[in-house]
């Protein structure tokens, strides 16, 4: 498990916050995401794809296409974000040996982390985006909501 995230990861963050505040159904054009969340355009595609895969974003291809966030923002956890982009958190590796551990002979590290690395996906996979500035449509009546966009949240 790694204790950090990519460049992608962050961007797809702000990608799915900057469709927050769209209107209900309305498109964003690929550009304007791009240029809100501060990448290219030729480098959104691979931002997207594991947000539509996940199918919390649609896609609708062609000039006056674009994306729109389909998913509800508080079924969404941050881990699941994080691993539909990173991959899986958990990869069976130990911290110290880089391969499995064993179980006759685990590293000094491997009860201590295996509870660290737990309590940390818990909280990660008990927020949901609504925390990271990610408003429901339907919540508080309102369409939509202020977020940063620079800087992270």
């Amino acid at each position: 498990m790694r204790l950090e995230l990519s460049k992608r990861t962050d961007l797809s963050i702000r990608a799915i916050q900057y469709l927050c505040l769209q209107a209900e159904g309305d498109l964003a054009a690929g550009a304007d995401i791009a240029s809100a969340v501060g990448t290219t355009t030729s480098f959104l595609p691979q931002v997207m794809t594991p947000l539509i895969r996940n199918y919390w974003v649609e896609s609708t291809p062609g000039r006056s296409g674009g994306y729109r966030l389909v998913a509800d923002p508080r079924e969404i956890s941050l881990l699941a974000l994080i691993e539909a982009v990173e991959g899986p958190t958990v990869n069976g590796r130990c911290v110290l040996r880089g391969a499995p551990c064993p179980v006759q002979e685990q590293c000094a590290m491997h009860e201590p982390w295996t509870r660290a690395r737990d309590a940390l996906l818990s909280e990660l996979d008990s927020t949901p985006l609504t925390e990271m500035g990610c408003r429901a449509r339907n919540e508080e009546g309102s369409n939509a909501t202020q977020i940063r966009l620079e800087g992270g949240s």
